[in-house]
């Protein structure tokens, strides 16, 4: 079967010449550092969350009991959300300056510094706390990959002051730093407040149309396209393309927790969250609708691999299922694994635009099961619950007819075998 599928045409136009690429992408430093940062950033919006819905939640008899502790409860979202852009601009940092082999600890604080700068209203020397949060996300990005840069650059070129080694080793690196943290701050001083250029505003320009795209039906359609072809082909897609979507999906989140946490209607549908709990149900794909398709199959190697990956695609990971039928280059099994993926994102979307279903609110770890990390996600709506249910069902109805093609033909490969034999 394997073999056989590997002889489709367009399976080899992507193996040739979309994988090469792809991995190429997923493998670059810069990429995979943003990755990791905005990885490292989901235990703060957990937090935040959690205690904003905790200051707001949709019950009226609550809402008026919690109303003296309303301040207190809005600190911890105040220290992780509003500072969600110098929290990402330290983690980005410091996991390229390691994957450089700089000191990551200089790296991260050359950022936070020069990032910080930025961020400073002139008039009264006091900190714009808007741009230290989410929407500080994209400049803290960029300001983060540029001084980890600016950084390997100098030490390259050994334009750095290097004392004898005998010094302490935390004195020597400071030193190493000095001269390409003093180049860092005086560039940016002069652009930001000599030449009165918003860096904040350029940024957020040039990122506009990823901002508004990934909120809109087509834009996440793509999305969903994307990442599952990629997956078809072997390459992890959600990794691949989050160093894109994190910080968008992350930027969502913030908006709609501070929306909620003023008693406003949330602003974004597909805020972090939405993919991987609406659309990626029991894993990318919904493959947990196909594992319980296959579990009473009359093929013995379906049958096997869907029982034994059940049990931990109930919490999001389906690689045995995806590797074991397979899926990945398999023509039979891509068809309704894409399908399911922009069948469920469109759905979604839908419900929640037409606010049948709760927007995105808290950032629940992606590993919740399917139904509850729907409840959740949602602050505790039970429509959404009842959604990803039917969920199940609807990528259960597409996925079946396609397993039962596949069964056929490897029953039929089996007979065939056995009479050669």
């Amino acid at each position: 079967m394997n073999q056989e599928t590997a002889e489709h045409p367009w399976v080899q136009f992507l193996q040739r010449r979309i994988l090469p690429v792809m991995a190429a992408v997923s493998d670059n430093a810069y990429l995979s550092a943003i990755r990791a940062g905005m990885v490292s950033v989901v235990p703060l919006t957990i937090i935040g969350s959690l205690f904003a819905v905790l200051s707001n939640f949709p019950n009226e008899r609550w809402n008026h009991w919690m109303a003296p502790y309303v301040p207190l409860l809005q600190v911890p979202y105040t220290a992780t959300f509003g500072l969600l852009g110098l929290f990402a601009c330290f983690a980005i940092a410091y996991d390229l300056g390691t994957r450089f082999k700089q000191t990551a600890v200089v790296s991260a604080t050359s950022a936070v510094v020069v990032f910080l700068m930025t961020q400073l209203q002139l008039k009264d020397a006091s900190f714009n706390m808007e741009g230290l949060g989410s929407k500080g996300l994209f400049t803290g990005i960029v300001i983060a990959l540029i001084c980890v840069r600016v950084q390997r650059f100098f030490d390259e070129q050994n334009l750095v002051i290097r004392l004898p080694k005998t010094v302490p080793p935390v004195v020597y690196e400071s030193f190493v730093s000095l001269l390409p943290l003093m180049f860092l701050v005086i560039v940016f001083w002069l652009i930001r407040f000599v030449l009165g250029v918003d860096i904040d505003a350029i940024i957020q320009t040039v990122f506009h149309p990823l901002v508004y795209g990934l909120n809109t039906l087509p834009g996440i359609l793509l999305y969903a396209f994307v990442v599952t072809l990629l997956w078809s082909i072997g390459i992890n897609g959600d990794n691949t393309m989050d160093a894109v979507v994190a910080p968008v999906f992350l930027q969502y989140l913030a908006e709609n927790v501070t929306a909620n946490a003023h008693g406003q209607p949330l602003p974004y549908v597909t805020a972090n969250g939405f993919f991987t709990t609406f659309v990626n149900v029991g894993g990318t794909g919904a493959t947990i609708a196909l594992a319980i398709v296959l579990l009473n199959s009359r093929e013995p190697g379906f049958r096997r691999v869907s029982r034994l990956s059940l049990f931990t695609q109930i919490f999001g990971i389906n690689e045995p299922i995806f590797f074991g039928i397979p899926i990945v280059l398999n023509p039979i099994f891509m068809i309704p694994y894409i399908l399911n993926a922009l069948i469920l994102t469109a759905a979604s979307y839908l419900l929640m635009e037409w606010n049948w279903i709760q927007r995105p609110l808290i950032n629940i770890p992606w590993t919740t099961p399917p139904v509850i990390g729907h409840y959740l996600m949602t602050g505790g709506d039970w429509r959404a619950a009842v959604w990803g249910a039917l969920s199940l069902l609807i990528a259960m109805a597409v996925y079946y007819p396609f397993a039962k093609v596949a069964e056929r033909r490897r029953l039929r490969e089996e007979a065939d075998r056995s009479t050669s034999l």
